[in-house]
């Protein structure tokens, strides 16, 4: 296994290359800073009292936090009895299965109650259009609420920083977590058949055939007939050179959209596992973790799991790589930034804005990242806790992939008032591909007309 490592793999990184690589993503981040902020002192209580904050201020209110059961949510959890002793603040939680909770909080959102306080979010445009979101932009220029040079903007990646912008300049929320789209590679089902790590989206055809066998897919990725599957998909389509939406329309059906779900589908189908159809993230890792399935197109984030010994069987033989691309050309996969909000009927706002930024600063991300996650921080990921526990080659793998994405192409589908209903649309279709059902260009025709019609409403 080490020969396969060092020859056939990309070598693990090194601190000098991957702090080279948050200097880029940091938009030239001084390499002394992201130094200084990777030797953060254990004592976060002593960080916290730096800040020119009250951090009292709302004590005795209670805060309820929802979102799905993610990274975030688990790596946060345990935390929380920390923020109330600094704040005097109480944490209720209110985590639910991902499919779960995002089919329930904008019905919840719009029925105009007052409870989560905060929650994780994703479809912003329709939240800003609904009035759900409060508004950010005044809390952070209240002065008893935040402490700007304490919290530190320049730290967050340059994708973070831009994500949670509407196209007025105002905010709606805070970014939580940072992911892309990776390619994971079981390296004993390589080596087998003596092949290297695909680069190309047809070497991914070529190699995901070659290795399959009865007990074995030659790749796993999302087919579920819903938008939660969308995201490996949509980043075939923006590395063909597509877009999702592009002049509020749905633009999907364009040659370069049709192509890419058209090598979407004969992957699954000539290289998927049985019944690919009905795959979630959830069923595409546990291939993966399983040895089920020899490579993997999903989110950054499943490197904690896919390097955890209690969760999975392919510690030893897991590789993680880019994005696949076509010849001459970058890949753009599909990246975003999970972020948490603010209820605009919440009775509980600043607390809740103080939660907000006492969970997304840089001693809490610090102590969040110990734990594997990766956050939106510069100093969480060149920290010595994040990598061991992240992995090197997997952080390597993220940040390659968080720097080729392409924020804007991902903002255009995520934040547009319709976005999940154009997602369903969408990936209906890929799954008629994927099943044989449709062409490609039937699938994706079929579907674009339906989505620019709810589009026009």
């Amino acid at each position: 296994m080490a020969e396969i490592n060092s020859q056939r793999y990309r070598a693990p990184m090194s601190r000098r290359s991957l702090v080279k690589g948050l200097a880029a993503a940091g938009a030239g981040l001084p390499l002394v800073s992201i130094l200084a902020r990777s030797s953060f002192a254990a004592d976060a209580a002593s960080a916290y009292a730096s800040a020119a904050i009250d951090w009292k201020q709302f004590a005795g209110q209670t805060i309820t936090v929802a979102g799905a059961i993610h990274p975030w949510s688990n790596a946060i959890t345990p935390l929380l009895p920390d923020f109330t002793k600094l704040t005097g603040i109480n944490v209720v939680t209110d985590f639910q299965l991902e499919t779960t909770y995002l089919s329930a909080i904008p019905i919840r959102l719009a029925r105009g109650s007052s409870t989560p306080d905060v929650c994780m979010f994703t479809s912003y445009g329709q939240g800003i259009s609904g009035g759900w979101l409060e508004p950010l932009n005044a809390y952070y220029s209240n002065k008893s609420l935040t402490d700007l040079p304490w919290y530190d903007e320049s730290d967050l990646l340059k994708t973070a920083r831009t994500f949670s912008l509407w196209s007025d300049g105002e905010r709606y929320g805070f970014t939580i977590t940072s992911e892309a789209m990776t390619l994971f590679i079981n390296g004993d089902a390589l080596a087998a058949k003596g092949l290297p790590v695909p680069q190309t989206f047809d070497e991914l055809l070529a190699t995901a055939e070659a290795v399959k066998t009865n007990e074995v897919s030659g790749i796993a990725m999302r087919a579920q007939a819903g938008g939660n599957s969308t995201p490996p998909a949509m980043g075939f389509v923006f590395s063909y050179g597509g877009d999702m939406v592009k002049d509020n329309k749905a633009a999907f059906a364009s040659p370069e959209g049709i192509a890419a779900i058209d090598m979407y589908g004969r992957l699954l189908s000539r290289a998927g596992p049985v019944g690919v159809g009905s795959y979630e993230w959830y069923q595409v890792l546990d291939d993966f973790l399983q040895g089920r399935t020899a490579m993997a197109i999903d989110s950054s984030n499943f490197a904690t799991d896919i390097s955890n010994p209690a969760k999975s069987h392919v510690v030893k033989q897991a590789g993680f790589a880019g994005f696949p691309h076509l010849p001459g050309r970058t890949p753009i996969p599909f990246m975003s930034h999970w972020q948490a909000c603010i209820n605009s009927k919440s009775k509980n706002k600043q607390a809740a804005f103080l939660f907000l930024e006492w969970a997304t600063s840089k001693p809490t991300s610090l102590q969040t990242a110990a734990a594997g996650l990766a956050t939106t921080r510069l100093s969480a990921w060149s920290s010595e806790a994040f990598q061991n526990a992240f992995g090197r080659q997997a952080a390597e793998a993220a940040l390659t992939n968080l720097q080729n994405a392409d924020v804007d192409r991902a903002k255009a589908i995520l934040f547009h008032p319709q976005s999940r209903s154009i997602q369903d649309v969408f990936m209906i279709g890929v799954n008629e591909v994927v099943s044989g059902a449709k062409s490609a260009k039937d699938a994706m025709t079929s579907a674009a007309e339906k989505a620019n019609q709810a589009i026009r409403g």
